[in-house]
């Protein structure tokens, strides 16, 4: 038995995790691992390359793998609407985002642009005079009432179905009129059916607000079902198995009272006999990850595809949608193949769900990785609506759980979800409000914080290199130097002007330099490089193959490029065809990439939690890892195109400052790696230009890129060095033993 095993992970994927050498769980998977298979909603931090991606991945393969088994061999494929279970409303006639709780007796729809109904799993036919009560539970739009078989579900839109809703109007044949008065949270509605004289009426809050409809003879002989519809509301039910809040008119009993004889089986909820099939659908996946970049969409499913190798009979469905790829590929595959699981971007999901191509219905897992990433890009909106399409009951029961994770979650607080805090800032508000205020989108989860404060891996060695314009001169005698952004093209910058702008582009074109002799220094052969924004990242790549395509060969990766070239430039950099990336902070987010040794910061991010992600792909997977940053002594002119920039960014040369309603701001590095030293409570080493790294300021010798490996020499030479020094003190013990006693005996005897 494996390690993973013993957590309950199935042996088919311990055989997969096998094959991949991961000998035990990282601190996340064990922690994260069986909290997601229990059935719980997790919020998830910890380090970047800590192993976050398992920990969710591998749970929802296995539960995945084991519904489609059961469902396969029959075992909980059907739902019971015999007289075992009677009178609930039914887990299969009903709508596609009405959840139906366990109990049967509540439900809920999040879909806020559309209505979804459901019938109750029995009726009533014949005669007498029925009632059933409905609770509104939660604000939003509901109408209630009874409709026959032939009804569609949107209750009172047809002539067989006759409805009371929340805004005071009784509704059949899509005719709405005035009718009593408006109902909302906490109101009791209680449905009055009589079949002796063909009547339908209501109470509110046990007062008769009279006949609502009269039944012709034909429909008498029909049929009724409790029935409802809702609009972003939930209802709760009760038929008789408890006692009605308020008291029935006289000759009325509950619907659950209903003589035997009189009682209908709903057969749009089975075969009429007892059970009904629960169908898996094409494009209904059983899971939902969304990822903020294509890049990490591409990963994550990578990793899906290796862990559930083994998982046959039924084989796990999965599919990657992302932007860059010819969506009609992607919906013939969900039409004619289907996917059980789905890893996909925002956008594209988005248009996948808006075109009907992919629905939400048979939704039991829905995972944001990277969720701070995804609210940065905006996606707080549209994750809300994709949760409130999903049925918090699905058709055979089970909940929909909702995973969170993030290697600096915790930056938001968002462990105290259900707590207000006077001074949280409005990011962090915003998190937590879309996550979980009041259980808006988690129930009840469950919080593993293995990261705490944000903090740099012990494999990993990190220092900064001053880039000062005003010592090193250098820049003045550069005939071949890096192409700089264009921000002082219209300043007088020249050697011999102290200005601030020309130290300014002095620090551009040094930072090239300096690259590269961090690249010369350390013998570097593959390397992540990160630049502050696009431009910067297209002169570097520039620079590199001017100088030496072969020696310095690299590809770029950020937003300007065509998804097909980044996916290309990706693998080429993971396949060692090329030896360096250059990107920015958005498109590497997340990126893993075992055994990278070296990575570059060509300018320190702004953000101190994006110094960490940065840094933190190298040291992965425990292996050594060397990052370096270049860091200007003097504030510098950079882009900054907000959203008062048209173009944001594209083309755009307004060179003036921000406050002068431009597109540049000066850029102070020395407060930045302030920030960050303050954040992560350390000194960051500094080392000189030559950019040399002592490695024995790194607990010995170390090979980046390689695991650590202890010199028991060390220990040896140690104890050979102590082995005196412990003579000496065990000698001294001796004698402080020696001389007590014979302290102690010469005052006995004097006594």
């Amino acid at each position: 038995m494996t390690a993973f095993e013993e957590f309950g992970v199935l042996p088919e994927i311990g055989k997969a995790i096998d094959e991949m050498e991961w000998t035990l769980p990282t601190d996340i998977q064990a922690e994260g691992i069986p909290l997601v298979l229990g059935g719980g909603d997790v919020l998830m931090a910890a380090e970047t390359g800590s192993g976050k991606t398992a920990a969710f991945c591998l749970p929802i393969i296995q539960i995945v793998w084991e519904t489609l088994k059961d469902i396969q061999s029959g075992k909980t494929s059907k739902v019971s609407t015999s007289s075992s279970t009677p009178w609930t409303m039914s887990m299969i006639d009903r709508g596609s985002a009405l959840a139906v709780a366990p109990g049967g007796l509540r439900v809920q729809s999040r879909e806020h642009r559309e209505w979804h109904g459901g019938r109750c799993t029995r009726g009533v036919q014949g005669s007498g005079k029925y009632a059933f009560e409905a609770t509104v539970t939660d604000e939003g739009l509901c109408r209630v009432g009874w409709s026959t078989l032939q009804a569609n579900l949107d209750l009172g839109t047809c002539k067989n179905g006759y409805g009371f809703g929340g805004t005071g109007k009784k509704s059949n044949s899509k005719q709405f009129n005035d009718y009593g008065e408006p109902f909302g949270k906490s109101d009791v509605i209680t449905c009055l059916l009589n079949l002796d004289n063909g009547e339908i009426k209501f109470l509110k809050n046990g007062s008769d607000l009279g006949t609502a409809f009269s039944l012709s003879k034909q429909a008498q002989n029909c049929a009724f079902f409790p029935a409802v519809v809702l609009k972003n509301a939930e209802m709760a039910f009760n038929f008789g198995a408890e006692p009605f809040k308020f008291p029935l008119p006289q000759g009325y009993v509950p619907i659950k009272s209903a003589p035997s004889e009189k009682a209908v089986v709903n057969s749009n909820s089975g075969d009429g006999g007892g059970e009904s099939t629960v169908k898996i659908i094409n494009n209904a996946p059983q899971a939902i990850i969304i990822e903020p970049s294509r890049e990490l969409a591409e990963q994550t499913s990578n990793q899906i595809k290796n862990f559930k190798k083994y998982l046959e009979s039924p084989s796990i469905r999965d599919l990657l949608v992302i932007g860059g790829v010819n969506v009609k590929e992607q919906i013939s595959t969900l039409q004619n193949v289907g996917a059980d699981i789905i890893v996909g971007t925002p956008g594209r999901l988005e248009d996948l769900i808006q075109g009907g191509y992919l629905v939400l219905s048979n939704c039991r897992f829905f995972v944001l990785d990277e969720a701070d990433g995804l609210l940065k890009q905006g996606y707080t909106e549209l994750i809300e609506r994709l949760h409130r399409q999903m049925p918090k009951i699905t058709a055979d029961g089970r909940r929909l759980q909702m995973i969170v994770c993030s290697a600096t979650l915790h930056a938001f607080e968002v462990k105290k979800m259900a707590v207000s805090e006077e001074n949280l800032s409005k990011l962090k508000k915003k998190l937590i409000a879309y996550l979980a205020c009041e259980e808006k989108l988690m129930h009840f989860p469950t919080w593993v914080d293995l990261k705490g404060e944000d903090a740099v891996p012990e494999t990993v060695h990190h220092v900064v290199a001053m880039v000062d314009p005003q010592k090193d001169r250098s820049w003045q005698n550069l005939h071949k130097h890096i192409m700089t952004d264009g921000v002082h093209a219209q300043d007088d910058v020249r050697p011999g002007n102290n200005s601030p702008e020309t130290l300014s582009e002095a620090v551009k074109m040094l930072k090239g330099e300096y690259c590269v002799r961090a690249i010369d220094q350390h013998k570097m052969d593959r390397a992540i490089i990160f630049c502050r924004t696009k431009v910067d990242c297209d002169n570097l790549e520039k620079y590199f193959k001017q100088i030496d395509k072969n020696k310095y060969s690299c590809v770029c990766l950020h937003g300007d490029r065509k998804p097909h070239e980044r996916k290309g430039n990706l693998e080429a950099f993971k396949k060692a065809s090329v030896k360096f990336l250059i990107c920015t902070d958005v498109a590497a987010r997340g990126l893993d990439i075992t055994g990278l040794p070296f990575m570059i910061n060509v300018t320190l991010p702004d953000e101190k939690s994006n110094y960490v992600h940065r840094i933190g792909r190298v040291g992965r997977a425990e292996r050594m890892g060397l990052a370096i940053s270049l860091v200007s002594s003097v504030p510098e002119k950079v882009w900054y195109h907000g959203e008062w920039c048209k173009s944001r960014g594209r083309n755009c040369w307004n060179t003036n400052l921000v406050e002068q309603k431009g597109c540049c701001i000066w850029y102070n590095e020395p407060q930045y790696l302030a920030d960050i030293e303050e954040h992560l409570n350390v000194t960051i080493q500094q080392v000189e230009p030559d950019l040399k790294v002592p490695s024995d300021e790194f607990d010995g010798k170390v090979v980046y890129g390689q695991k650590r490996k202890l010199q028991t020499s060390i220990y040896e030479n140690h104890t050979a060095q102590m082995a005196p020094i412990v003579k000496s003190l065990s000698k001294l013990e001796s004698d402080a033993q020696l001389l007590y006693l014979k302290r102690y005996l010469c005052k006995l005897a004097k006594a």
